[in-house]
């Protein structure tokens, strides 16, 4: 072959090569672009299963979360159910005593009708012997002469001995008759007893309200309940750590619960998630600050309140300190009973009884209003004193009558009784304290416990402040940075929960949680 059929051998299957390389790139593309939209595909169904199954997932946990409420709001129409039972067997007991009283006091009407009558046959009997013993003197005149010259007596001879023969019968006609005025006595001082008592009932009749350990925040709209959590719920353990109160979130609309069983605490929170909201600015140091003004602003209010109290009672010249501690008694309860209603009550029922017996009514409202105050200590070491003889030493250091001071340290009988204030401030309190559904004993006791599970934590070396939350079912603790490690926190934690276990009964589990946070502040000028 010559050079030029060579040359075009070679450049045929050169060219054949480049073509095959050619189409065998172009069907490789063609496979790959297949395989991505075949993946494009795929993917997208996956991710159309997915967002299915979330719907379900959703819908699932929507209808248990459901079934849970509709059963937990099933008990608590079985606790409410079972508390109006006893409301009614408590009533229809109280009806069943009004029935006896009334019977009682128809009984005592007739015995009266009964008395007076007697004492009109007593009149008519009296002035038939007042004549007789006129008869009886003439006679007796008359037999003296006759005895004056039978027996050769003289009048004062005969007269002696006369005296002695009678005297035994006289003695004994003498006693019958007292001991008959006696009983007398008795049965009308009695009767006028329960005649003041209950006309002193019906004259101060108020309205009786049990306090709650929650309180209803209520907002304009639902949006404002995210701006109170905060991001990651910042703002809320905010609040709940400046105030000690827990706020609870849920589904109910425009509105936020506050529970503590300290009332100053949530009225504090109350105002201060008012002011918040008003002003829009919510973050944890505008929280902080809004709390320590608030706090400053019902201390003010608790003066405000006791001088208003003692200006609508009457009552002049009581010391400052003692008109801050009946303010202090708006936010505190007996059993129940807000405290300074109660005192109110016992100062007004004092005033009108002491006023029926003739005492001064002035110095009366007075120890009635003052009889409680040892209810609101200001340390903790005052607990340790029974109230009635802690109220007393206040109101001893702060210049009170004796009269006053032993009537509020003799109203539950811890020491003697040495005025008559006493025993009416003592019947006041019982009468103000027994009206139906004024107070609640179960209450007391829960906050009592509430109070001793705190006072556990402020047992321990560098706690600085304590919260009962959650009913009693969690026990917050906040520490001195300065004063307790992390892991000091840690096993601060679990000797605090090993004491709660070992000191206290408790219904369930209690969570204890210690918080513990370092800050540096600096200020720019």
């Amino acid at each position: 072959m010559d050079t030029n059929t060579i040359i075009y051998i070679v450049g045929g299957v050169v060219l054949g090569v480049i073509l095959g390389y050619i189409i065998a790139k172009s069907l490789e593309k063609g496979k790959a672009s297949k395989l991505i939209a075949n993946a494009e595909m795929e993917a997208k169904s996956i991710l159309k299963q997915a967002k299915s199954d979330g719907e379900s997932i959703k819908k699932d946990k929507m209808l248990q979360a459901k079934e849970k409420f509709i059963e937990l709001k099933s008990e608590h129409e079985k606790v409410i159910l079972s508390r109006d039972k006893k409301m009614a067997e408590s009533e229809k007991r109280i009806r069943d005593k009004e029935s006896q009283i009334s019977n009682e006091l128809s009984k005592s009407k007739k015995t009266n009708q009964s008395l007076e009558s007697k004492i009109k046959d007593y009149d008519f009997r009296l002035e038939f012997l007042e004549k007789k013993q006129e008869e009886v003197e003439k006679a007796h005149k008359n037999q003296i002469k006759q005895l004056e010259v039978i027996s050769s007596l003289s009048a004062e001879e005969a007269k002696e001995q006369l005296i002695e023969s009678l005297k035994e019968e006289a003695k004994t006609d003498a006693m019958a008759f007292i001991q008959d005025h006696v009983e007398e006595a008795k049965l009308t001082a009695q009767q006028e007893a329960k005649k003041i008592i209950i006309n002193t009932i019906q004259r101060i009749g108020t309205e009786e309200a049990v306090d709650n350990c929650v309180s209803v925040f209520n907002i304009e709209s639902d949006d404002v309940k995210g701006r109170i959590i905060g991001r990651e719920g910042r703002n809320i353990r905010a609040i709940e750590a400046a105030t000690g109160v827990e706020i609870i979130v849920d589904d109910t609309p425009e509105a936020i619960i506050l529970s503590c069983f300290d009332s100053v605490r949530r009225e504090i929170a109350r105002l201060s998630l008012h002011k918040l909201v008003t002003d829009g600015r919510i973050h944890p140091a505008r929280i902080e600050e809004i709390v320590k003004k608030t706090e400053k602003q019902i201390e003010q209010e608790i003066i405000e309140v006791g001088k208003r109290t003692v200006i609508d009672l009457g009552i002049h010249g009581l010391h400052p300190e003692l008109i801050k501690m009946v303010g202090r008694m708006k936010y505190r309860s007996s059993y129940g009973q807000n405290l300074l209603q109660h005192s109110r009550e016992v100062a007004k029922l004092c005033g009108v009884m002491a006023a029926e017996l003739g005492l001064n009514p002035k110095l009366a409202k007075r120890a009635g209003l003052l009889h409680d105050i040892g209810k609101v200590p200001s340390s903790e070491t005052d607990v340790e004193t029974p109230h009635a003889i802690l109220g007393m030493q206040w109101a001893e250091k702060h210049g009170e009558k004796p009269e006053v001071c032993n009537a509020i340290g003799a109203h539950h009988d811890e020491i003697e009784m040495t005025t008559l204030l006493s025993p009416i401030i003592q019947v006041c309190d019982a009468i103000s304290g027994a009206r139906p559904g004024a107070r609640r004993q179960v209450l007391d006791s829960y906050i009592q416990r509430l109070k001793d599970l705190e006072d556990v934590a402020f047992g321990f070396t560098g706690v600085k402040k304590a919260y009962a939350i959650q009913a009693g079912r969690e026990l917050r603790v906040i520490v001195e940075s300065e004063k307790v490690t992390d892991e000091k926190a840690a096993s601060l934690s679990f000797e605090i929960s090993q004491k709660i276990q070992t000191d206290m009964t408790y219904p369930g589990q209690v969570k204890v949680t210690v918080i513990r946070e370092t800050r540096a502040v600096n200020i720019a000028k």
